[in-house]
């Protein structure tokens, strides 16, 4: 089964494989092919822009140098996603997470993430 990575799943697998749970490692392993979305990109760069986010390099050299090394795809954001995101219900109002929840939902792949508010949110997740 394909999946999609959260932010922190993605950034984890990169950084600090140790604090991926051993279910969503092996989801990983298993997977035939993993994403992640234009939202995590998005994120990590205002997060790294703001001090928020040291990497061991900028954002436009890192991000594609992990994505070719654990062979991880971005999905293109189409405009159904972000149609969902706002009907989603309002339980969780980070914009970031809406559009991951979003997008796994659209494209019916499982989110691997530690976060709950992607299940309150009507995703698929595994940890």
């Amino acid at each position: 089964m394909n999946c999609l990575l959260d932010t922190c799943a993605f950034l984890w697998l990169a950084l600090e494989p140790k604090r991926i749970s051993p279910r969503a490692v092996r989801a990983i392993n298993a997977a035939p092919r993993r994403f992640i979305s234009f939202a995590t990109v998005w994120e990590i760069t205002l997060k790294h822009s703001a001090g928020k986010l040291p990497l061991p390099e900028s954002p436009r050299d890192w991000i594609p140098s992990r994505l070719d090394f654990f062979q991880i795809t971005i999905l293109s954001l189409e405009s159904e996603v972000l149609f969902l995101s706002g009907e989603l219900p309002q339980l969780h109002r980070d914009p970031f997470d809406r559009l991951i929840a979003a997008e796994g939902i659209y494209r019916r792949l499982p989110i691997v993430t530690a976060d709950t508010p992607f299940a309150n949110l009507g995703a698929q997740c595994i940890w």
